[in-house]
């Protein structure tokens, strides 16, 4: 079994958010939506990439002659990795604590409470 690989930089998570939305994709590609968002230089894209790979976090096709690369891991997979660091990091471990912190950062809408809900039903039934 492959090792896990190490949570994400903030610059590695957004490389890999391009990836989740565009699928696989060169240097080329994913530097242009970085790029669209931010300034950014082709080279840093290029290199992050190829560090990310390295490091298992992308995964790379050398059979064409641009690199296309692809995310080693889902989205929810990456998702439940950094939240379970942020619940022990910043809330000793307390889920409630974290859904406080979460909800009270931000506006949530009444269709964000309703799925939160059910989803704390669901949760509740699968417990018992």
């Amino acid at each position: 079994m492959p090792p896990t690989p190490p949570r994400p930089t903030d610059a590695e998570l957004e490389i890999l958010t391009v990836l989740w939305s565009t699928g696989p994709a060169t240097v080329r590609q994913v530097y242009e939506v970085i790029s669209q968002r931010r300034a950014a230089q082709y080279s840093t894209v290029l290199k992050f990439m190829q560090i990310m790979a390295e490091k298992g976090l992308l995964l790379r096709d050398v059979e064409q002659r641009a690199h296309v690369y692809v995310a080693a891991q889902p989205r929810e997979w990456t998702q439940q990795q950094l939240a379970g660091h942020l619940l022990h990091r910043a809330f000793s471990g307390s889920a409630k604590a974290l859904m406080i912190g979460a909800l009270s950062a931000q506006k949530t809408t009444k269709a964000e409470l309703a799925e939160l809900r059910k989803l704390l039903s669901e949760y509740a039934r699968e417990a018992k």
